[in-house]
C-alpha cells in the first residue's frame, strides 16, 4: 500500500477537511486526558471494548480544533480498520506517521491518537521513539488492561498516564438521557424520573451504544460475543472457546458472589491451571473484577475466594435473564464500579458476618459500605457494624433502595442512602 491509499483511508477517519459527528460529550474523560498530556507524558485509555474510547478520542480532537488548534495536527488511526487487515506491523506503523507528515504536513507538533494499538507487534518501540524524541504527543487506547500494561511497562516506564475508561457511570447515563444533575434542585426536581432511569441503568447497563439504540439486547449479546472471540480468544490463541464462553457465563451468572476456582475447575470440566489462565484473560479484558477479602497478610487474600462482579449490568442481564430476581445483587455491582472507576483499593470484609466493600487508602481501611436493597435486614446491619469496629471507623454506609436516614448504634453512625443518590454523588 502506498502513502497516497494509505491517507485515502485515513481521510475518513480525520478532521483533516471535514467535521465529524462525536456524540455526546463525556467531559470528564476528555478534561483527565487534557491534564495528563500536558505532563508530557502518552496518555493510554485503556477500558472493555465499545466503552467509548474511539469515541472520547475523537472528542478530544474535536474540542481541541474548537479551541483554535490546526485540523491538521490531528493524527487518528484506528487499528481495527479492515482495510489494513493482514499489514499491521512496526514499519507498516512507521509508514502511516511517515504519510501524514508528508501529505498532510501537520502545522506545528502533531497529536497522534492510536485505537486499539496493541493490534499492532511491537508498537511500543514506535511510540518510545516519537516519545524520547519529544516529537509528538501520544494518546493510545486498548481493551486489555495487563497486556497494554505490561507492554507500557517494559519501554515506557515512567512515561505514561492510564486513564480507566468505563461504560457510562449513572451520571453520565442520565446525561444522555436530557435529565440535569447539576445542583441540588435539579436532582430533587428530577427525582421520579431519576429513579426510573436507575431501572433502566440497572437493566441495561451503560454502553453507549446500546442506551442510544433501541437494538439492546442484540448490541449486548453481540459485544458478549466479541469480547470473548476477539479480546480473549483470539489474543491469547485460546482453542477450547465454548469452555471459554461457559466460564464467562458462569461468572456474570454468579456476579457478587464468592467464587472458587478449584470449585468452578470440577462444575466446568477444565483443569484449575486453566480456570485460573481464563480467569485473568478475563479480568485483562475488563470483563469481570475479581475482589479479595481483606487480609493484613497477603498470603490469606490470595487463598480465600474472591467476589466477582460484572462490568456492565447489561452484560449481565444478558447472560443470565434474571433481571427483576436479581435487582438487589445489581444494586451491589453498581456500587462495585462507581468505587473501582473512582479509583478505590476496595476489598470484601469477613468474620463472624459480612461486609460488601471495605476502602483501602493508604495503608489502613477508611470506609466501610454495604449494600441492601431490603431496608430493615440486621444482617447487613450486623456485618457493616463487625468491619466498623475491626477498623476503627465511627462512620458506615448503607446503600439503599429508597431508604434515607442516620441513626447510631454502639457507638457507631450509620447512613442510610438511596443507590440513586449514592451514584450521583462526586
Amino acid at each position: 500500500m502506498n502513502n497516497e491509499e494509505i491517507i485515502e483511508i485515513l481521510a475518513g477517519w480525520n478532521f483533516w477537511k471535514k467535521d465529524i459527528d462525536t456524540g455526546i460529550f463525556r467531559e470528564d474523560y476528555i478534561s483527565k486526558t487534557e491534564r495528563f498530556l500536558q505532563t508530557g507524558q502518552v496518555v493510554a485509555l485503556i477500558g472493555v471494548r465499545r466503552c467509548g474510547k474511539s469515541t472520547l478520542m475523537k472528542q478530544f480532537i474535536k474540542k481541541q480544533i474548537a479551541g483554535g488548534k490546526n485540523r491538521t495536527s490531528f493524527l487518528y488511526v484506528n487499528f481495527e480498520e479492515p482495510k489494513f487487515a493482514g499489514m499491521l506491523s512496526l514499519k507498516f506503523l512507521q509508514q502511516i506517521y511517515e504519510s501524514f507528515l508528508e501529505i498532510i504536513k501537520p502545522a506545528g507538533k502533531p497529536f497522534l491518537l492510536l485505537d486499539e494499538v496493541h493490534n499492532v507487534p511491537q508498537w511500543e518501540r514506535f511510540v518510545r521513539g516519537l516519545h524520547e524524541k519529544t516529537e509528538a504527543q501520544i494518546i493510545i487506547s486498548g481493551s486489555t488492561s495487563k497486556l497494554l500494561s505490561k507492554e507500557l511497562g517494559t519501554l515506557l516506564t515512567g512515561r505514561w498516564c492510564e486513564v480507566k475508561v468505563y461504560p457510562l457511570s449513572f451520571g453520565e447515563f442520565i446525561y444522555f438521557h436530557k435529565v440535569e444533575t447539576r445542583g441540588k434542585l435539579d436532582i430533587l426536581s428530577n427525582k421520579t424520573r431519576i429513579k426510573q432511569l436507575l431501572r433502566d441503568y440497572m437493566e441495561f447497563g451503560g454502553f453507549p451504544l446500546a442506551v442510544l439504540s433501541s437494538e439492546k439486547q442484540e448490541i449486548l449479546t453481540r459485544y458478549f460475543e466479541d469480547i470473548i472471540a476477539r479480546d480473549v480468544a483470539e489474543r491469547h490463541k485460546v482453542r477450547q472457546v465454548e469452555k471459554l464462553k461457559s466460564l464467562a457465563r458462569y461468572y456474570l451468572t454468579n456476579f457478587t458472589k464468592p467464587v472458587s476456582f478449584r470449585s468452578i475447575a470440577k462444575f466446568i470440566g477444565l483443569s484449575l491451571d486453566t480456570v485460573e489462565r481464563f480467569s485473568a484473560y478475563f479480568a485483562e479484558a475488563n470483563l469481570i473484577f475479581l475482589i479479595p477479602k481483606f487480609s493484613f497478610s497477603l498470603k490469606e487474600q490470595e487463598i480465600n475466594s474472591r467476589h466477582v462482579y460484572g462490568i456492565d449490568s447489561g452484560l449481565i442481564n444478558i447472560v443470565s435473564f434474571r433481571f427483576s430476581e436479581n435487582i438487589g445483587r445489581l444494586y451491589e455491582n453498581a456500587v462495585l464500579l462507581k468505587l473501582t472507576g473512582a479509583g478505590k483499593q476496595v476489598y470484601y470484609y469477613k468474620n463472624k458476618n459480612e461486609c460488601d466493600f471495605v476502602i483501602m487508602e493508604g495503608k489502613k481501611i477508611s470506609q466501610a459500605i454495604q449494600v441492601t436493597y431490603f431496608e430493615n435486614n440486621e444482617r447487613e446491619v450486623n456485618g457493616l457494624l463487625e468491619a466498623m469496629k475491626e477498623f476503627r471507623l465511627n462512620k458506615g454506609i448503607i446503600i439503599t433502595e429508597d431508604k434515607e436516614d442516620e441513626r447510631t448504634v454502639g457507638g457507631k453512625s450509620i447512613k442510610y442512602i438511596p443507590l440513586w443518590k449514592w451514584l450521583l454523588e462526586r
